[in-house]
């Protein structure tokens, strides 16, 4: 360990513990920090402050400058109130507060609405764990300037997060996320922060915003009739302890299905998810109870949401009966299909991430209808509806990260309303004589059968950081020329905002903002994305192969062919 950044790590700690702010439990945990012989947790939780992102703060939650906890939430709150303020002079700002199951999100999101109040900013404040979703529409649906929710997303149970939206419904962007970054930086010391509530400036959230939700999830529901007739198809659905339990159930019996089935041992918000590994349905391992559940019960289809119910894994019966579990591409692109039919040559526009399968773009353009593409994460697809409202009319949009949205009344990825249109694609097949599985070779058969994967490399503290930056440095200062013996044809950087095409030396100017992506093409259409995560201490690369599917007999012959390809990417990306 470096000494100079040992003392100062000391130095910050023993500021804390100066602090009359500072409450005696927090200055506890860290002089037991400060006395341990090994001092990596302590220089971890001091090194430096943690980042106010673009969207927010996410981190481990425990004392220290580089944690999640009432300090930290505070002096970000008080930031946002400041640009609040500046942002709407002469008004009455509003805020809405929504928070997730987490251990203290509860806590968390109180103090966010004292130090609000305790600011003149009047807060309508979820009295109960409730979805994202749910906080991006009550924004709209309330009129207010403003919102935040206490999550930390699918990260593990160590975490928490603390995510900040806009008078439209969506995750900041520029020029409002720099600007809220400034202000925030600027408070460097607790006594800046109002931390006394103003009660009455605190009004809860009532069950007629729900409604009004539920109404809207209703209106968008396509082929109704086939639901009527379905009705009863066996659905199971797990909130893998979260905030989905509040709400996905009775979003799905309000469309009209009568034979959900909850995973109980599931069904209680926890902080600790104590029967997952991680509370995340993009791992096999979280959906084991619902798919076990959908043997017992002979279910169709079985879903889980992750613990602030944006994003939700899907699992169906193949044709042996066996459930398979769906991945993030595979989902989205039946949901734009099922969509993208039911719409037919009207006029609109869908939308996805630049990380996200291709499939979907070639779907959209036998449709007929207009595909965009944007950086990965869904306040870049809100910030492109903005843009659009008026001028064309959005669909829907999706990521590879199993985040979905239908309609324009939500601004964030919706894993409430997703589950309903999942059951709806369901129930339409089932109309059909056929199963979801069916529809998925199908799509394959018309439109080339695509197949993605995700390699995620965490690297965790100081170290971790300097580990990532220098695998993208390198990535960039020795492209590759060829990838598993394929040449690469086209190298696009993000960064830089440039676009090379290998075969001509021709360069292009990317048109979406600058970020740290880096993508290559293969020669065989292949294609590979690598980024560091905006939001955990992680490298991930996306990889992408293709080809046409000439039967529904040859559909595991080739799906074989197109993971070995996968399997010899990853060797020669990962050495």
């Amino acid at each position: 360990m470096e000494t100079t950044v040992l003392e100062e790590v000391k130095r910050k700690a023993q500021k804390w513990l100066d602090s009359p702010f500072v409450d005696d439990d927090t200055k506890r945990e860290i002089r037991e920090l400060m006395s341990s012989p090994d001092s990596k947790v302590l220089v971890d939780s001091f090194y430096k402050d943690l980042e106010f992102g673009t969207g927010g703060l996410r981190g481990i939650m425990g004392p220290g400058s580089n944690c999640v906890n009432p300090y930290t939430i505070g002096m970000a709150t008080q930031g946002f109130a400041n640009y609040l303020l500046k942002s709407f002079p002469g008004q009455k700002v509003t805020v809405a507060i929504a928070h997730d199951s987490r251990n203290n999100s509860s806590r968390l999101a109180r103090i966010a609405a004292n130090v609000l109040s305790a600011n003149g900013i009047l807060v309508k404040l979820f009295p109960e764990l409730r979805p994202t979703p749910m906080l991006s529409f009550a924004i709209r649906y309330l009129r207010c300037q403003g919102g935040i929710v206490i999550t930390a997303s699918h990260n593990p149970k160590e975490y928490n997060g603390y995510k900040v939206y806009w008078s439209d419904g969506a995750q900041v962007v520029p020029p409002h996320d720099g600007n809220i970054i400034r202000e925030v930086k600027a408070i460097t010391d607790f006594s800046q922060v109002k931390f006394d509530p103003v009660p009455e400036n605190i009004t809860p959230i009532g069950p007629e915003v729900e409604d009004a939700y539920y109404d809207e999830v209703i209106k968008l529901i396509p082929n109704r009739d086939a639901i009527k007739r379905q009705h009863n198809i066996p659905l199971v659905y797990s909130s893998l302890h979260g905030a989905g339990i509040t709400m996905v159930p009775e979003c799905l019996r309000r469309v009209g299905f009568t034979n959900v089935h909850v995973v109980e041992e599931q069904k209680q918000p926890d902080g600790n998810f104590p029967t997952v590994k991680s509370p995340n349905p993009e791992e096999k391992s979280a959906m084991e109870m619902a798919i076990a559940k959908g043997r017992a019960v002979n279910a169709t289809m079985v879903m889980a949401t992750d613990p602030d119910t944006d994003r939700v894994g899907i699992g169906v019966r193949n044709n042996n009966g066996e459930f398979i579990l769906l991945d993030g591409n595979q989902a989205f692109s039946l949901l734009m299909q099922f969509l993208l039919k039911n719409v037919g040559k009207a006029s609109g526009y869908i939308a996805k991430t630049i990380v996200t399968t291709e499939l979907v773009d070639t779907m959209a353009a036998h449709y007929g209808i207009a595909c965009y593409n944007t950086l990965t994460g869904f306040k870049y697809i809100a910030e492109l509806m903005g843009k659009l409202e008026g001028k064309e009319q959005f669909i829907a949009a999706g990521e590879e990260s199993y985040g979905y949205m239908v309609g324009d009344f939500v601004r964030d990825k919706d894993a409430v309303s997703a589950c309903a249109f999942f059951a709806a694609i369901a129930a339409s097949a089932a109309d059909e004589g056929r199963s979801i599985y069916d529809s998925l070779i199908s799509m394959y058969l018309e439109f080339g059968m695509y197949q993605e994967r995700l390699i995620t490399l965490t690297r965790t503290g100081r170290e971790g950081e300097q580990a990532i930056r220098t695998m993208m440095e390198n990535f960039r200062s020795r492209a590759p020329e060829r990838i598993a013996g394929q040449r690469v044809v086209r190298s696009l950087d993000y960064k830089s905002g440039i676009e090379i095409d290998l075969e001509t030396g021709k360069e292009s100017t990317l048109t979406l903002p600058k970020s740290d992506v880096l993508q290559f093409y293969l020669e065989d259409g292949s294609k590979i994305s690598v980024r560091p995560s905006g939001t955990e201490p992680k490298i991930k690369f996306y990889i992408s192969v293709n080809t046409p599917l000439a039967s529904a007999e040859q559909y595991e012959a080739t799906r074989k062919k197109l993971q070995e390809r996968l399997d010899t990417i990853e060797n020669a990306l990962l050495g």
